[in-house]
């Protein structure tokens, strides 16, 4: 088990970082080359497995609907292994050691997709998983602890202050992985994000200081018992990797018939059904009172809400990264602007607006009028939905030979950002502050399981891009997540009554 830093530590820094703890700076910035390298790569993924094999810079040839269930099923498990990746650090490791280990992986995965191979090319995307999985939850728990004795709109403003640290990494990685990777070489890209996670290693050692006593070990069992609870996870571990590489191996040979599209679908259920067993074991077994079984069911509720607002937004590196190669208009000037950088205009609008959205929460806070966590849920799916109609305008418009211009992406990406300012930071402080004491790590895991069904849904919804007109397709979309959107409003009422006094 790890040493303890004195606990006097984290006061001295406690409000030098913009008003908020120093800690946070160091998580800020931990976050930030993480997500360079997430976001870095992920600009590339698509266009890289869909782009030709005849052609200096070669990619996979993938057509549209196997590469998006690829995107989908990669992105999906990124979050899906938040879950257990939660549980080791709340019940084996501490959440500080947990971020290290998989900041470490994920750089090993990103300079695996260097090496231009297709071998080396999935390793690299299962090491990415299995690094993500360890550190995504855990950092944001981290947040949480530096917190531990305000529940109110000042955590909710710091959370929003990490959100933008996630998108000033956002900006950076698709603007350099992308230019490297679109204009000289795709591996070139994959390289860079892996220098960035090392950046955020090296950072994260260096401001561990600062952090207190946030994110150690808080288990009161003795070693002895940690220990063996360890060797049987490695245990599991151990034969569940052997049983996905006899399965891959066996698909690959023809002996087990299926596609990737089937692989993920039969995925997604099995998400939702593990999700609901999840909380009916808390609900019924957890030996939890009546308050925090409310507390259990409003999760479980915003889980749902938050499944349905990824499976949208998250389209961003599928369907609506396909458009902006094939019908955007990117010409500036004689200059064709990387299709990567418009992923940019979405955390270009996070950073100029989170500090807005984190003061607006404060200054409705004084005046008791901030809206409820399941309120700020139903106003992020209306933004969104709005997006996909201005969307589904511009794509109803757009050819191979008339391509439209950028403008309508900028527009989706604002009202997406609305969205998203308005549910995601507020997701991560919602958690901390519902969860029960001891599965803090696991509730954080819940929401990212959340995250990975709306990403695998996107991937599959992408995928129809090879047989559905665009802007049928993003009309679908803002329809349905639209009319969420409004249920979401209408039952939050009954919602907030579940929370209790926690806002």
């Amino acid at each position: 088990m790890e040493g303890k830093q004195p606990v006097d530590s984290a006061e001295q820094y406690r409000t030098s970082f913009f008003g908020h703890p120093r800690g946070l700076a160091t998580l800020f910035f931990t976050e930030m080359w993480e997500r360079f390298s997430y976001y870095g790569m992920r600009a590339l993924l698509v266009l890289f497995m869909t782009a030709p094999l005849a052609v200096a810079n070669a990619g996979l040839g993938y057509d549209v609907e196997k590469a998006a269930a690829i995107y989908g099923l990669y992105t999906s498990m990124v979050y899906l292994l938040a879950l257990p990746g939660g549980w080791v650090a709340d019940k084996i490791w501490g959440q500080r050691r947990a971020v290290f280990v998989g900041g470490c992986i994920i750089a090993a995965g990103h300079f695996s997709m260097a090496i231009p191979t297709q071998f080396f090319f999935f390793f690299g995307l299962i090491l990415i998983v299995l690094g993500t999985g360890l550190l995504k939850p855990n950092v944001s728990t981290i947040v949480g602890d530096l917190y531990a004795n305000d529940s109110g709109a000042r955590r909710d403003a710091g959370f929003s202050i990490f959100y933008m640290g996630i998108n000033i990494g956002a900006i950076l990685g698709p603007t350099i992985c992308g230019l490297l990777g679109e204009n000289w070489n795709w591996h070139l890209g994959f390289s860079a994000a892996g220098v960035g996670m090392v950046f955020g290693l090296i950072q994260y050692k260096m401001g561990d200081k600062y952090l207190g006593n946030a994110g150690y070990l808080k288990e009161s069992e003795d070693a002895a018992v940690i220990s063996k609870r360890a060797q049987k996870f490695y245990g599991s571990l151990a034969a569940i990797s052997i049983l996905i590489v006899a399965f891959g191996f066996m698909v690959a040979k023809g002996i087990i018939h299926t596609t990737l599209t089937d692989i993920a679908e039969t995925l997604g259920y099995g998400i939702v059904i593990v999700a609901v067993i999840y909380f009916v074991y808390l609900f019924i077994a957890g030996g939890y009172d009546k308050e925090t079984k409310k507390r259990l069911v409003a999760i479980f509720w915003l889980f749902i809400l938050a499944a349905i607002f990824w499976s949208g937004f998250e389209q961003a590196g599928s369907s609506m990264n396909l458009f902006a190669r094939d019908l955007t208009n990117r010409n500036i000037f004689g200059w064709e602007m990387p299709t990567t950088w418009l992923q940019n205009v979405n955390p270009i609008f996070i950073v100029i607006f989170a500090p807005i959205f984190g003061w607006l929460w404060t200054w409705l806070a004084k005046r008791n009028a901030n809206p409820s966590i399941p309120v700020k849920f139903g106003l992020g799916l209306i933004g969104l939905a709005a997006g996909f109609f201005v969307l589904s305008w511009g794509a109803a418009q757009a050819s191979i030979t008339n391509k439209v211009s950028p403008a309508w992406l900028v527009v989706t990406y604002f009202l997406h950002t609305c969205g998203e300012l308005s549910l995601s930071p507020v997701g991560l402080s919602s958690i901390t502050k519902l969860a029960p004491a001891d599965r803090v790590g696991q509730m954080m895991g819940i929401w990212f399981v959340g995250a990975a069904l709306g990403n695998l849904f996107a991937g599959l919804v992408a995928g129809q891009l090879e047989n559905l007109a665009p802007h049928t397709l993003f009309h679908n979309v803002a329809l349905f997540i639209g009319l969420t959107g409004i249920v979401a409003l209408i039952v939050s009422p009954l919602i907030k009554k579940l929370t209790g006094n926690v806002e």
